[in-house]
Formats: structure tokens, C-alpha cells, sequence
């Protein structure tokens, strides 16, 4: 399968809203691994993984790639103090290189309360994100974040409970210990399942149970370990397997996420054409996107 040039831009969902919407999800970081700016990938995105959701009045934001800067800016410049739950899947690079660079963290103001499950060698998360920051590795420790930091060491298979929020965690990847997470509120819910594990040959009965009736689903995309040196290759990728699962639950949206940094946006928009060839309610997550889940 070929890909030519892309056509204009589709206009898949609304541009953010004054007021932010009561259950609303935006996408600060889409890529996986690495950074990928430049002039080729302005349409999807350079930043790695950083979701936002906004519900019942509170900040969820799901992984702390690069994107997780570019929120912080924003939130810098609002004049109430930043309260907000960050929730890691795992701990490889693309998920918490934009943590040291977050500016609320650095503010004696805001309130942080940070996520994750126990890594593989039993690290807590704390200590996951203390040792990024450590020298040679970063010039300010953990430590000199002034914000008010609050860590939540959670299992798969959990609950969590924030007022009427409800989110359930999954083991979605044993090798990396990755966590997916579902949101629900007033009868309307997303799925965050991010670095699945790529040998499947189908999908897992605990996601399918996970995902089953959501709204939204977030999903491993265009990212292949095997197509990292090779932008072209035609290997069976992740986005067949969100498709089943979307397929399979009754999804209303599939979302396609974490692209490969070889993928440029020509690419990416012929290849989300041929997605939705297959599944007209899929479509590939744009870094700027929103969704608002009553709106689906």
C-alpha cells in the first residue's frame, strides 16, 4: 500500500472552547518514543504522549511526555492555583520526559497528585520520577518542586474514586508493566490503552472488558517497534487491533495514538484515510484535538 500526498485537512472535532466542556479530552502530545517537531508533522503533532481530561470539574492528565510542557505553560498563566491527578501508564522516556518541565510542579501553589504502578524491579513511581532528575541525568532534583506533591502507588485491577469520577486500571503490556485506564462519569467514559503489548495476535478479554461500552477509545495507533527504522514498512500494525477491540466493544470513537516518529503528516493522513475505510469512526489523534464525550 502506497501513500500519496494528503488532501486538505478534515475537520474531525471543534476547535477548544472558552468555557471547557463538562467531560472533555485534549490531546498536548500524540507521538511515541522520541520528539518529532518539524515542518513534516505540524498537522499531527511532534510531542510524545500527554493527555488531557477535564470532568466534574477536575484535571486528569494521562502520561507526562513532552506535551506535558506545553500544558504547563497554559495552566501557568490562569490566575487559580493548578490542582491536578497525573496518571502514568509506565515509565519509558516518552511517558515522563516532559515532567521535569512542568511549570505548576515548580509552584508552592498547586497541588499535584501523581499515579503509577510498581515497576518490574519494585520501584514506586516516586522513585521512578526522583531518579529522572537526578545528576548526570537533570540539573534540579525532585525535590526543588515546590508544589505540593502527593504519590499514589495503585495496582492493576484497581479503583479510583474522585468524587462521582470513577477510574479503573488494567494490565495492558506484563513486559513494560503499562497500566490502561477508564474514566467514567454521568454514564459517559473514555479508555486510555496506550503501549499494549505488540505480539498480540488478538485482543485481551480483560481490555475488551475494560473498553466495553466506553464512549472514546484511546488506542495504539501507528507505532511499530519493527517500522522504527523504516517509515515505510507494511508489518501489521496496532491500529487492526484497535479496530477489533472497537469493533468488538461497541466504542462510539476510536482514537488512534502514539505514532510512530518516522511517520510524517503526509503519511500519517493516507494511512488514517485507509483507516477509515475499515472503520469509518476511527480517525488519528491530532496534538490541539478535543472531544467532548456528550458530543458523541
Amino acid at each position: 500500500m502506497s501513500y500519496a500526498s494528503p488532501g486538505p485537512s478534515p475537520q474531525l472535532d471543534p476547535a477548544p472552547r472558552d468555557d471547557p466542556p463538562l467531560f472533555s479530552v485534549r490531546f498536548w502530545g500524540v507521538r511515541g518514543n522520541i520528539p518529532a517537531p518539524g515542518p513534516d508533522t505540524v498537522r499531527y503533532g511532534g510531542n510524545t504522549a500527554c493527555v488531557e481530561v477535564l470532568v466534574a470539574g477536575q484535571r486528569l492528565i494521562f502520561d507526562g511526555g513532552t506535551g506535558l510542557r506545553s500544558l504547563g505553560l497554559q495552566l501557568a498563566q490562569q490566575d487559580d492555583p493548578v490542582e491536578a491527578h497525573l496518571f502514568f501508564t509506565h515509565t519509558h522516556w516518552d511517558r515522563i520526559q516532559g515532567f521535569p518541565f512542568f511549570h505548576p510542579a515548580f509552584d508552592p501553589k498547586s497541588q499535584l497528585h501523581i499515579y503509577g504502578a510498581a515497576a518490574l524491579n519494585g520501584a514506586s513511581i516516586k522513585q521512578r520520577l526522583t531518579e529522572q532528575m537526578l545528576r548526570p541525568n537533570f540539573f534540579k532534583p525532585l525535590q526543588a518542586m515546590a508544589a505540593q506533591l502527593t504519590f499514589h502507588n495503585i495496582q492493576p485491577g484497581g479503583h479510583i474514586q474522585l468524587g462521582d469520577v470513577a477510574i479503573e486500571t488494567l494490565s495492558l503490556n506484563p513486559p513494560t508493566a503499562a497500566l490502561g485506564y477508564r474514566v467514567s462519569w454521568q454514564g459517559k467514559s473514555v479508555v486510555y490503552a496506550s503501549d499494549t503489548d505488540p505480539t498480540a495476535a488478538e485482543a485481551d478479554p480483560n481490555l475488551l472488558f475494560l473498553a466495553a461500552g466506553a464512549d472514546l477509545l484511546i488506542f495504539d495507533g501507528t507505532y511499530l517497534d519493527m517500522a522504527y527504522a523504516d517509515p515505510q514498512s507494511h508489518h501489521q500494525a496496532p491500529w487492526h487491533l484497535g479496530v477489533e477491540i472497537a469493533k468488538t466493544s461497541g466504542i462510539k470513537r476510536l482514537l488512534l495514538f502514539h505514532h510512530n516518529p518516522c511517520h510524517n503528516d503526509s503519511y500519517l493522513a493516507q494511512l488514517e484515510q485507509h483507516i477509515q475505510a475499515t472503520f469509518p469512526a476511527a480517525a488519528l489523534a491530532q496534538e490541539g484535538m478535543v472531544i467532548n464525550l456528550f458530543d458523541l
